[in-house]
């Protein structure tokens, strides 16, 4: 039984994604469930999995490919895998051969990779159906010539050395080139600018240390950590000054009666940031559990695109890898993004008297048009008085 293979569902915000890796080859044994193909989009990885046990009858889009929403990509035979080897089934991206000069069946991935590593396709043997070049014909002729292959740059990284200075080119992700649009596009249409300030972690650092062997055991493992509480604090400051929870849709300004919290997420692919709906419900727990789940399917590529869609208000942390102090730039379209970072020790004055104290720098960039500095800098006070006693996040006072 033949099955159509489509790409996922994108939402209104993702025009297009691209086939960023092929992970099984035509006529490769296939269970139900494993992952055949990841697409790429501006905002996350999607897997595709095989329907059922079976194989992949032929691959329609090739890697590098653009692709849209629930375009047919591959043909997927329910059952066995053929006998037939894998070299026999066009592994390139289009159905259609193309000829070259020398009338040769050419298809188009294997034309494509030809023309990186400056191979004559009329010297490549073809194995496919009326001897159509596959990719894998391609890349077989490669390692049996290496003489020939040895100038050309690889498709995937290009490696350039004058001497003993060496130097890497790779191709640019899709969500690496979102990020920096969409970085350019908040640097050049808001008014952004940053106010800071420091808390003293003390207090929080005492409660967390007090009770967080009773709140492992209470909730089923959670550990207690700091982020909870700024999402708690912004959540309380964000009801108190409405303006900075708002955003900017053309010639109005959209306030938002609930507080969406995204919580920005290093991966090996980029900065993700999902987002924790009605955070201002949630309890230390919930958002614990919640960021840790985040962060484990950030690391794996399985966050799906509708939790990093939307959101009012962003929490960035560098202080996870040792930053001190930082201007964060603004999550389009949100009016204002929260940095945290590392806890430093440095001496304070305490009423006259100089003391050790764990400080951290805070940093709220916000969008000037809709922001005075006067809500802006009222918002991190009341951050700051929040994580100073932390009871008041519990009293709302």
């Amino acid at each position: 039984m033949s099955i159509e293979i489509k790409a996922p569902t994108f939402p209104e915000s993702v025009a297009d994604g691209t086939v960023a890796t092929w992970h099984k080859k035509p006529g490769e044994a296939v269970k139900r469930d494993e992952l055949i193909v990841d697409i790429e989009t501006d905002k996350v990885v999607l897997e595709v999995v095989a329907p059922a046990d079976g194989s992949i009858a032929e691959i329609i889009k090739g890697e590098g490919e653009t692709i849209l929403s629930n375009e047919v990509i591959a043909r997927f035979v329910e059952g066995a895998a053929p006998g037939a080897s894998v070299a026999a089934v066009p592994a390139a991206t289009a159905p259609a051969p193309v000829a070259t000069t020398a009338e040769k069946l050419v298809n188009p991935a294997a034309r494509k990779m030809a023309e990186e590593n400056n191979v004559n396709t009329a010297a490549v043997s073809g194995s496919g159906k009326d001897g159509r070049v596959t990719k894998e014909d391609v890349a077989n002729h490669l390692k049996s010539a290496p003489a020939v292959s040895a100038p050309a740059a690889a498709p995937a990284a290009a490696i350039e050395a004058v001497g003993d200075r060496v130097e890497k080119r790779v191709p640019m992700t899709r969500l690496r080139k979102r990020i920096a649009e969409r970085l350019l596009e908040a640097s050049n249409t808001t008014a952004m600018l940053t106010t800071f300030n420091e808390v003293n972690m003390g207090p929080v650092m005492a409660l967390r240390a007090k009770y967080k062997d009773q709140f492992e055991k209470a909730h089923n493992g959670s550990r207690l950590g700091f982020m909870s509480f700024f999402v708690k604090a912004a959540a309380e400051a964000l009801r108190r000054f409405p303006a900075v929870n708002a955003s900017i849709d053309n010639n109005d300004i959209v306030y938002h009666g609930y507080q969406d919290i995204g919580v920005a997420v290093s991966t090996d692919k980029g900065l993700v940031v999902p987002v924790l709906r009605n955070a201002e419900n949630m309890s230390l727990a919930t958002i614990e559990n919640t960021i840790r789940d985040f962060g484990l399917r950030a690391r794996d590529g399985k966050l799906g695109i509708e939790e990093m869609s939307g959101g009012t208000f962003t929490i960035t942390n560098g202080g996870v890898f040792g930053s001190l102090l930082s201007t964060p730039i603004l999550n389009l379209p949100q009016s204002a993004i929260l940095g945290m970072h590392k806890i430093q020790e440095r001496p304070m004055a305490v009423n006259g008297k100089v003391e050790i104290l764990p400080m951290m720098y805070l940093a709220l960039s916000y969008d000037h048009r809709l922001l005075d500095g006067k809500e802006a800098v009222q918002f991190l006070v009341t951050i700051k008085d929040l994580l100073e006693d932390p009871a008041r996040i519990l009293l709302e006072i």
